[in-house]
């Protein structure tokens, strides 16, 4: 053989391995093995044309940010997305949420949550896809949930062949205090699902890095306003007058004995005073004070206590100045949030998942926070993980934290996340499967 024509043959060769290497949409997932399906998803995700594509919705989002319940155009944009995918959906489903299937249309089922409300604050971010919208910002991440799990759901359907069951993509409104996951939950849509995975983007984490744990991982919260009510009348002459600005001075004083006093200090509890209204004038006082704040725990026990002595402390110190107290928890409209509590064997099965598709060594082990979410209102319910995920470029300044004006998303996390999300489900509905082949599976159509 001339030497031409074996360079010639050796370069065919060179190309046909580097293309048999090449990850395309249509080589099957599980070719080599269910640990490869990570990395092969976030490939995939990693493409130029999938990552432009995300960005651009992320950015459509963003600059249209809604507030909760109010997400008309965000799940306009999601269904029209679907619609493309050709991924069948309901909506509408508590209120705003749209709720979309991917798979067999039977059991098993397992469920991936994106939030897509925004908060009520300016942006103070300056660039080009700044929110349009004044006194409303994604100032948390919604935006990037919501596009992560739209490349989650195109992943899947690319997949839909392999995957041994169905996988419900749930977006859903109202996270910031709206309780739009209770909502979820009480339409019954995800009656028969057999585990949820949820995730937020975090700055507090390098890009590609991920974190959780196993039991508590943050605390249930809720609200509480007082209105403390006295007489009011000249500063001058306070002996006529029934002073609720002492009274609820008091009282802030004495709800953070609750914590420091009462509670167990091995058992983390929270009670912040954030609200203080009260008068108009610099020489009257005023007839009432308006207080509120948040209580945070871990424990159902600990978080009932609580909410039973922040009203016995508010009125019975009101009382002691001769002051009259009601309390309102606020409960209709900004419900309880329960505690996050990751169950256990869905933990050992996201760090093995996580650990294939990012390494083992990008895996943190998180301290409970005392955040709140609402994605456990689902956990009640049934079987679920909450984890965050890594955004912070480290040749960058450090990021903003979440609810910061100053919020920004490292948009090259869209791929990770979309990838974790897809590989979650698939591997579960696999992983069923294989550890029950005899199971019999309820047959019902969606």
């Amino acid at each position: 053989m001339s030497f031409c024509k074996w360079v010639s043959f050796a370069l065919i060769i060179i190309i046909h391995l580097l293309n048999s290497c090449q990850i395309s949409s249509s080589s099957s997932l599980t070719s080599n093995g269910f640990s490869q399906i990570p990395p092969k998803f976030l490939a995939l995700a990693k493409r130029d044309d999938f990552f432009d594509w995300m960005v651009g919705i992320r950015r459509k989002i963003h600059e249209n940010p809604e507030l909760g319940y109010e997400e008309v155009e965000t799940s306009r944009l999601v269904r029209t997305e679907l619609e493309k995918m050709g991924v069948p959906f309901k909506y509408p489903v508590a209120v705003t949420g749209v709720i979309g299937y991917v798979g067999t249309g039977q059991a098993p089922f397992v469920a991936l949550r994106a939030d897509m409300d925004a908060l009520a604050m300016q942006e103070m971010v300056e660039w080009e896809h700044k929110s349009k919208i004044p006194g409303k910002m994604h100032a948390c991440g919604h935006d990037a949930h919501t596009t992560m799990l739209l490349g989650a759901a195109k992943l899947l359907k690319e997949h839909q062949d392999e995957l041994q069951g169905t996988v419900i993509l749930v977006f859903q409104p109202a996270e910031e205090g709206g309780g739009g996951a209770k909502k979820i939950v009480e339409a019954g849509v995800l009656k028969d699902v057999s585990a949820i995975f949820g995730l937020h983007v975090t700055n507090q984490l390098s890009l590609g890095q991920v974190s959780s744990r196993e039991g508590p991982l943050l605390a249930g919260s809720g609200l509480f306003e007082a209105k403390i009510s006295g007489k009011g009348g000249h500063a001058a002459l306070p002996q006529h007058a029934i002073d609720p600005i002492l009274a609820a001075s008091n009282v802030v004083v004495s709800l953070q004995h609750l914590v420091s006093r009462e509670a167990d200090p091995l058992d983390s509890q929270v009670v912040t005073i954030a609200k203080f209204e009260g008068g108009g004038a610099f020489n009257v006082i005023p007839d009432s004070v308006t207080i509120g704040g948040t209580f945070r725990a871990f424990s159902t026990k600990s978080f009932t206590q609580l909410k039973k002595r922040i009203e016995q402390v508010i009125t019975r110190q009101a009382s002691v100045h001769m002051c009259n107290a009601t309390v309102d928890f606020l409960n209709e409209e900004k419900p309880f949030f329960p505690p996050t509590v990751n169950e256990k064997g869905l933990h050992t099965f996201f760090k093995n998942v996580s650990g294939d598709m990012l390494g083992t060594q990008n895996y943190v082990e998180m301290q409970p926070l005392m955040g709140s979410e609402d994605f456990s209102f689902y956990q009640e319910a049934m079987p679920g993980h909450f984890s965050f995920l890594g955004m912070q470029n480290e040749a960058h300044s450090p990021m903003a934290s979440p609810h910061s004006p100053y919020f920004e998303v490292n948009e090259d996390l869209l791929p990770y996340g979309a990838s974790l999300h897809a590989s979650l489900a698939t591997r579960y509905l696999l992983d069923l499967k294989t550890s029950s082949p005899d199971k019999s599976y309820q047959k019902d159509e969606l």
